[in-house]
């Protein structure tokens, strides 16, 4: 038996958990499970709500908002082929949608008070671009099928399962909000392969 005790074995690679794993540690109440999470998909959470707010600072917020709700519902996370990161996309783009109404109303409430003079700031002619623009003004519902159909890639079943709604209301929704959009950006649709209809 001497002879082996130098030698490895395919048992000796590590291999890595997927989230599905991890998530159940965190539900059990590990508390480094959790982090080893939070440090696998924040980058890529934090590149997806700089296109839904307004500054990189909100989009912090959003990340930390995310993740903060994720562990308080840490019994309801949905997978899909054991990634939690459509469900943490989900989560962002709900929370930015929140966080865009809430400084709408902040907005309309400054709008109403006497109008000062200041100087003017180069931020306010700052342009998000069309296709975000138009992204942005779609209902809620309606971003989140094309944030995860269309952007992420997942079929209209993996995205019902992340969204908990029927297949048909998925291809429902985003049918819908593929004519929104091709109606706001008739150009920039047509020179577009990124809406296809092969994604449906």
């Amino acid at each position: 038996m001497q002879r082996w005790a130098g030698l490895r074995t395919f048992h000796d690679v590590t291999v890595e958990p997927n989230d599905q794993t991890l998530w159940r540690r965190v539900v059990a109440g590990d508390g480094e499970s959790f982090g080893a999470i939070f440090d696998r998909h924040r980058s890529r959470v934090r590149r997806h709500t700089h296109g839904l707010v307004s500054s990189p600072e909100d989009a912090e917020d959003v990340v930390a908002i995310v993740f903060l709700e994720a562990w308080r519902r840490r019994s309801h996370v949905r997978f899909v082929d054991g990634s939690m990161l459509p469900w943490l996309l989900r989560t962002a783009t709900n929370i930015a949608h929140n966080d865009r109404r809430s400084a709408r109303r902040y907005a309309r409430a400054l709008a109403r008070l006497p109008v000062e003079e200041h100087a003017p700031d180069h931020a306010d002619s700052v342009d998000d671009g069309a296709a975000i623009a138009a992204t942005r003004s779609l209902p809620l519902p309606h971003q989140e099928v094309i944030v995860l159909c269309v952007i992420e890639g997942l079929s209209p079943a993996e995205a019902a399962h992340v969204l908990g709604v029927a297949d048909g209301t998925v291809r429902s929704r985003l049918s819908r909000a593929k004519a929104q959009l091709r109606e706001a950006l008739p150009s920039i649709y047509l020179e577009s392969t990124r809406f296809g209809e092969d994604h449906v």
